[in-house]
Formats: structure tokens, C-alpha cells, sequence
């Protein structure tokens, strides 16, 4: 794929992104936390339009992991909140626009009306073809990683399987995302550089995009600048330089 108007630009199938620095963008203007969320769902609503007009077939985003339960519970209630608002409000453009919205976590921790919020949103969008919105909510790579764990050591116990038949296809298809190519381009907003328990097992061979700009300050011209970076990565999956030249 390429982009518009963009000659021999690579495009990445999946984007995973961490949008980070919502906080510190309204401490800077002295404005509650609460406000920099806000901030933040309209960033992502900016985004997920471009993306899709870019032709970029899954866009994974974390939303809420399973560590920021430790945050002031007056924070949570807030994002809590946020995220029932928008899901509400936002769903209706997504369907409309054919995005296809789904959720990885542990939703189980959620209140009751988040958890029907997206059991509606996903069913939907179930029948829509076009970009596929993944919100990682309540969600830890770890945590991913042993529930499948879980989930194949409860096929051993069951008979139905030995632990010799497992190997990595196996356990990927026990992960979240196992239905879609692997991630491209990880892009981290905000400054910090560290996958914070985020698609530990998805992203081995991902090409890591950090940048310092504040997720509500993230605009399409950044996500492009990400685009244009990716494009110029030489991706080798353990091969040498001269081997992937020679095709």
C-alpha cells in the first residue's frame, strides 16, 4: 500500500499506538487532568479518521492498562466516565464510516454499563469493512500472555492437548490480536520511551516510533512524519541487510 499522493511510501497494515502525555498537556495550561483526557478523545477521533484515509487496515490503542487502577480513584471514576460518554457519543460515527470497533482486556473489572457500552459498540460495527479500531482496555501484556497460558494449560488438562504440541504459532493464536497481521509501526506519544506492559509477545519485530509531542497535541501531520519514518526502516526479521537487497 501506498499513500496518497505520497509515491513509493510504505504504508504499515497495523498501527499500535500508546497515547501518553494527556495529563502533563493540561498541567500546562493549569486545567484538571480531567480536561487533558477529554482533549484526548478528540485527538483519537482526529486520527482513526486519518488512518482510514490512509488506507491502514488495523489501529490498535491503549486506552486504559490494567496498571492505572493504581491512579487516584477520583482519576479512574473520571476516565471511567470519559470512556462511557464516548463510546456513546462515537460509535454512531464509527458505524457510519465503516470502521469496525473491538476491545481487548479484562472488561470483567468494568461497571456494568461500561461493559454493556461495548458489547453494543462491538456488536455494531461486527459487519464493517473498513479500518479495524482496536481500544485496549483493562489490558496487560503480561496479562495477555498468561491468560493464554491459562487457556492452553486447561486443553492439557482436558487431554485434548500435550505440551509438546505447543509451539509459538499455538500460542499466538491464544493472544489478543491473533486474527490480524502482526504490528508495523508502535508509535508512544509523550516523551517516555518503554512499551509499558503493552503487547509485550505482538510487537517483537515492530519498529518502535517515540516522539515528544503530547497526545492531545498529536495531529495528522504527526501521524504522517511516523508514516514517512516507517517508510525508511529496512525491515530484516533476523536477516541480514544483503538478503533482503537480494529479495
Amino acid at each position: 500500500m501506498r499513500v496518497p499522493g505520497q509515491d513509493n511510501q510504505k504504508i504499515p497494515h497495523h498501527v499500535v499506538i500508546i497515547m501518553d502525555g494527556n495529563g502533563r498537556w493540561a498541567r500546562k495550561r493549569n486545567r484538571p487532568r480531567a480536561a487533558g483526557h477529554r482533549a484526548g478523545v478528540n485527538t483519537l477521533r482526529k486520527i482513526v479518521e486519518h488512518a482510514a484515509s490512509r488506507e491502514i487496515q488495523a489501529l490498535t490503542v491503549y486506552a486504559f492498562s490494567s496498571e492505572n487502577w493504581r491512579r487516584p480513584g477520583k482519576e479512574v471514576s473520571v476516565l471511567l466516565k470519559l470512556f462511557v460518554t464516548s463510546l456513546q457519543r462515537e460509535v454512531r460515527n464509527l458505524n457510519e464510516n465503516q470502521v469496525r470497533l473491538q476491545f481487548i482486556g479484562d472488561r470483567e473489572r468494568f461497571p456494568e454499563k461500561l461493559q454493556q457500552s461495548i458489547k453494543k459498540a462491538e456488536a455494531l460495527t461486527a459487519t464493517n469493512t473498513g479500518l479495524r479500531l482496536i481500544v485496549a482496555a483493562n489490558y496487560g501484556g503480561r496479562w495477555d500472555i498468561t491468560n493464554a497460558c491459562r487457556q492452553l494449560g486447561g486443553l492439557i488438562e482436558s487431554g485434548k492437548l500435550t505440551p509438546a504440541q505447543i509451539d509459538e504459532e499455538l500460542m499466538q493464536s491464544h493472544l489478543s490480536l491473533s486474527e490480524l497481521p502482526e504490528p508495523d509501526l508502535f508509535i508512544r506519544t509523550g516523551g517516555e520511551k518503554r512499551l509499558s506492559n503493552y503487547l509485550l509477545w505482538q510487537i517483537a519485530y515492530t519498529e518502535l516510533y517515540f516522539t515528544d509531542c503530547l497526545w492531545p497535541d498529536f495531529n495528522p501531520d504527526h501521524f504522517d512524519t511516523a508514516l514517512a519514518w516507517f517508510s525508511e526502516r529496512q525491515r530484516r526479521f533476523g536477516q541480514t541487510s544483503e538478503q533482503i537487497k537480494q529479495g
